[in-house]
Formats: C-alpha cells, structure tokens, sequence
C-alpha cells in the first residue's frame, strides 16, 4: 500500500499521530525512524534499510555510540546552561525538557543505560555538581566561562582586601589594648601601699599621732591682726581642696574605664563585620572529623565518624571513613560536625573566627555552645564563647 497523497485526510491523520513523542523501545537512532507499535518496529528490523545501517554500525561501533553520546550530552547541558543556569535543578526536570523536541538523540542510543549513571557521571567529570536526595538526582551546572572566572577572580580579590583590612584593624585593636593595659598597671603601682598592724603580745600599744597646732590670733603687741588675716576664699580653698594623690586615682580609673569601654565597643563592632563577613553557606574544610548522617547508603555508614580528604566546589567532599577505611564523595547535607573532649583540637567552620584553629576550653550544653582559645595568628590566646556546635568541629 503506498503513502497517502499530499493533503488528503489520510495524510493529515498520518502528520497528527506522528507529531506527537511515541515509545523510546520502538524508536531506531541508526535510521532515526519512528514506530508507533510493535508490529511496525518488527517490519522495520527486517527491512533492507535498517539491515545495511547495522553493517555499518557493525564496522565500528565504538564512533557511532561516541558520537551519540556526544550529542545527548552536549544538547542535555547546553539546555542546563541556557534555561536553569547555575540554579540547583532536579535532572529529570532537564530530561523532560530535552527529550520534548522530536529530533532529540535518544537515550538508549548512547554509552549511559540510565539518567541516574549520566548524571553520576557528569558529576565525576566535573561538569556539574550532582546531589542524591529523596526527590531524585539535582544538579547545578559550574559556569566556566571567561566572564565567570573574571567574577570570581573580582571577587576573591575584594575579599582577600577586606582579610587584610580585618588584619589590620586587629592589630591596631591589640596595641590599643596593651596601652590600655600598661596604664591600669602604671596607676596600681602609684596607689600607697599599706601593711598589716602587727604588734607583742605584752607589748603596750603606742600610737603616735601627729596634730597640728591650732590657729591662734596674734596679740596686739605684734602685726595687725587685720594684715595677719587670711581671706575667706583662702580658708575654703585651703579647707575644701581635695588631696592631689586622691584626685588623680580617680581621673586615672575614670580615664581608663572610659578607654575600656571605648575598646570592647570597637571589639564588638569589628566582630559583627567579621560575623557578616565569614558566615556562609557551606562549612566544610580539610582535615575535619565528621559524622556521616544519611541511610542512603544503607546502615553500614549511618553515623560513623570519616575524615575530610579533599573538599570539591565547597558544598561537597571526599571523606574517608576512619573505621572501614573506605572512601566516598559526599554532600555536606549528609554531613554534621563533631564536638571533641575538652582540651582538645578544634577547627572553626564558620562565623567571626571561621578557618581558625583552636582548643576546646569549655562545654554548655543547655545552650549547645562551647568556648574555644584561639591558637594561632594575630589573635592567638583569645577566648571566644558562645560558639555554637555546628560552627566548630574536631581536628583530625
């Protein structure tokens, strides 16, 4: 029977049923033909056609299923690009999209059975950062076009300026307090000392008390008592004038409780800034201990404790398990700190203080926070408290 004329309704019927997508397993990519049933697709294998494509394909798989893949990837991520961006998408979503267009290539046609091993195997390349959750596969597409690095090398830079600016208020800060310091001593070493009153025990008690003698006016055989007379303001002065040791101490304790203060407020602000300016999203760094908290992987791993290897594109990271040894690439979703004993080495992950390492001095467990003594840098032997626990975690 041959094909329907041009404009006729058999042929209009025929365009309408084959607009829509049909079933992938009745579809062929070396003759890119479309069945609509199992008969037809059987007919299809059998033909002529279809037998020299698959001498053809015969002569050197490896190039038509290389050249297949490529196509589904390079049009899978060029919709990735193009129509989410760098936003965190579910894959199927991506996949539905993709396979709309008609003349997409098929998916049993390439190197990957499934969606689930291309997306693994997008994430192993690097091209995307791929996530497993209850919901599926997502992925976020890494942009690394030119324009893109040149932002993120703007950025990096303004951040490494406001480092060295934090650097340097901190030690402007230290100096300030050291000053500070020096008068509180200076002004303690000032104040009289006083000792205990020791004394026999059949020794009399002697007190030796100094007065001073009483004004008496002069007789009329000497000077005028109007010359001799001092002025009333005198005598006030005189009378009223406070003593200059004690009047000193206390512009001294004033000055320095003013300076003081002056201070912790400079402290307080600098650490909001650095508060604003360290608190991120993702937290995770080398050589940490973690706890694996997921049952995605079964109950062989689910709260055991793994080391951080390598951390990759920050939200991610090669952990090895401290246990079994066995190693696996994780998101840090899966992931949560450990609070070690005290005295013990700790990495701060995030905050004011993040990167910094230090040592677990103290432990509040109605307000889950610790209090941690830096170790190193410009501020080594600072005591921070209330840090809260995901904000810190063991050092490996």
């Amino acid at each position: 029977m041959g094909k329907a004329e041009v404009g006729t309704p058999k042929y209009l019927a025929n365009k309408m049923k084959a607009k829509g997508l049909q079933k992938l397993r009745w579809y062929c990519q070396m003759c890119q033909k479309q069945c609509r049933d199992e008969n037809g697709f059987k007919c299809h294998t059998m033909s002529e056609s279809h037998q020299r494509q698959l001498l053809l394909f015969a002569d050197n798989p490896g190039k038509f299923l290389h050249s297949f893949s490529k196509e589904f990837s390079d049009g899978y991520m060029e919709l990735l690009r193009r129509r989410f961006g760098t936003k965190r998408t579910n894959a199927n979503k991506i996949y539905q999209e993709y396979i709309a267009h008609k003349e997409h290539i098929h998916m049993n046609a390439t190197r990957w059975l499934t969606l689930s091993d291309y997306v693994k195997w997008l994430g192993r390349t690097g091209q995307v950062i791929a996530d497993e959750t209850e919901k599926g596969w997502f992925v976020t597409y890494i942009d690394r076009s030119p324009e893109a690095m040149e932002r993120q090398a703007k950025a990096d830079r303004k951040e490494k300026m406001e480092k060295d600016d934090e650097e340097r208020m901190t030690d402007f800060i230290e100096k300030q307090i050291k000053k500070a310091k020096a008068k509180d001593g200076d002004s303690e070493t000032d104040q009289e000392k006083f000792t205990e009153l020791k004394r026999e025990e059949n020794e009399p008690l002697k007190l030796d008390i100094r007065l001073e003698k009483k004004f008496q006016p002069e007789t009329v055989l000497g000077k005028s008592a109007l010359t001799s007379k001092r002025s009333a303001s005198e005598v006030d002065k005189k009378v009223f004038k406070k003593p200059k040791s004690i009047a000193g101490d206390r512009d001294r304790d004033r000055e320095g409780s003013q300076s003081r203060s002056a201070l912790d407020e400079i402290i307080k602000q600098e650490e909001a800034k650095k508060e604003r300016a360290n608190r991120k999203d993702y937290w995770l760094h080398k050589d940490i201990v973690v706890k694996f908290i997921s049952k995605s992987m079964g109950d062989k791993f689910f709260k055991q404790k793994a080391v951080v290897q390598e951390v990759i594109d920050k939200f991610q990271a090669k952990i090895k398990f401290l246990d079994t040894g066995e190693k696996l690439k994780v998101d840090q979703a899966h992931l949560e700190t450990v609070i070690p004993a005290l005295d013990k080495p700790v990495m701060v992950v995030n905050g004011a203080y993040r990167g910094s390492e230090a040592i677990l001095r103290k432990l509040d467990e109605r307000k889950f926070s610790v209090s941690v003594e830096i170790l190193h840098g410009p501020l080594k032997g600072r005591i921070v408290d209330n840090v809260q626990y995901e904000d810190i975690s063991k050092l490996y």
